[in-house]
């Protein structure tokens, strides 16, 4: 049997404080080596968390049938879709620099809002409506796709388009 810590809600809740560490990290680097060594691994780590989500967590909620699922599910495809596009952004700048700046400060606050949404109503909502068996069984999965995808080995990283999305897994 797995730990409590296995829930997959608990498991993207530790994503999201490293994502908050990863943040702070930059703030503190001293020259573009370090921004570049900080940025580039938490950049990484968002596009493979929001993978894992869009293909572990949100079909799951869509499937419960809630009032909110449908609604929740969108505004995290756009998210995604708005934290990618800054990444990008930021890959097309030299590190460091104003526009460099500006593009991971836009991923920055799309990813608080995006966090904060999600443990203030997606989590809540998927803990109310997902029994524990279940958030263990997507934390198992959760793990395993991590595992299979090292350094986001075979993932595309491309925006969706929310309502097919949720068309195509609801």
């Amino acid at each position: 049997m797995f730990a409590v810590m296995d829930d997959i809600t608990a498991l993207i809740l530790d994503d999201h404080a490293a994502f908050r560490r990863g943040f702070a990290r930059l703030d503190d680097a001293q020259d573009a080596e370090q921004l570049a060594a900080v940025w580039d691994t938490l950049a990484l780590h968002l596009e493979i968390h929001a993978e894992a989500e869009e293909l572990i967590l949100y079909p799951h909620l869509l499937r419960q049938h809630t009032e909110d699922a449908a609604e929740e599910t969108d505004d995290a495809i756009r998210d995604h879709n708005k934290i990618r596009d800054a990444i990008e952004a930021a890959r097309a700048r030299p590190v460091g620099s104003d526009a460099w700046w500006k593009a991971v400060w836009e991923a920055r606050k799309e990813n608080s809002e995006h966090l904060a949404e999600e443990e203030d109503e997606v989590l809540p909502d998927f803990r109310r409506h997902a029994g524990l068996d279940l958030r263990l069984e997507l934390g198992e999965r959760w793990l395993a796709f991590y595992g299979e995808h090292p350094s986001g080995r075979g993932l595309t990283f491309t925006d969706k388009d929310p309502k097919r999305y949720i068309q195509e897994h609801g």
